[in-house]
């Protein structure tokens, strides 16, 4: 079926669902994410080390070429989620990261991390610079099993929620490029 364009709510009495191996493409090393391509999947990453960049938030208003309704070929991207579900151990480092440049994209929301032996914590972004997500197979998370949630909220902000599977003393996985 092609993409199809709806103007207004949808609404159903029995639910959506998706299926098929389009709906979790498996990934290994880097990729850049494409809303097209990538949004409201859960990619499936196979790698132990990678680059995973965000496309940048365009939050730009969304014109109405021809009525009613709006164009269904506009750039904005608010909205578009990316579910990330890390399927193996990172050996090295898996860093998920926006195509920032002053005053890019920054991460907001948080990400809760926990061990095996029980301990847990929330990391948080600062939310004026933190705009990398680093997780090395150990103290910040990417251990097999750990998944995020990562939505184009507003103009220069990715919201992020998930949980990250850490070893030994767990450690923050938000930085700055």
């Amino acid at each position: 079926m092609a993409v199809t364009t709806f103007q207004g709510p949808v609404r159903s009495l029995n639910g959506f669902f998706a299926q098929g191996p389009g709906t979790a493409p498996a990934v290994s090393g880097s990729l850049t994410l494409d809303p097209a391509t990538h949004g409201g999947k859960t990619i499936y990453y196979s790698g132990t080390s990678g680059t995973i960049t965000l496309p940048a938030v365009n939050a730009s208003a969304d014109p109405v070429h021809t009525g009613p309704g709006s164009d269904p070929n506009s750039a904005n991207n608010e909205g578009v989620t990316y579910t990330i579900f890390v399927s193996q151990a990172t050996t090295s480092t898996l860093k998920i990261r926006t195509t920032s440049s002053t005053p890019g994209d920054l991460f907001v929301g948080g990400l809760v991390m926990a061990t095996a032996g029980g301990a847990s914590n929330l990391y948080v972004p600062n939310g004026s610079s933190n705009d990398v997500i680093n997780l090395n197979g150990t103290t910040t998370g990417g251990i097999a099993g750990s998944y995020l949630t990562i939505t184009a909220i507003a103009a220069n902000r990715y919201l992020v929620q998930g949980v990250l599977i850490g070893s030994g003393s767990l450690a923050t996985p938000f930085a700055d490029t």
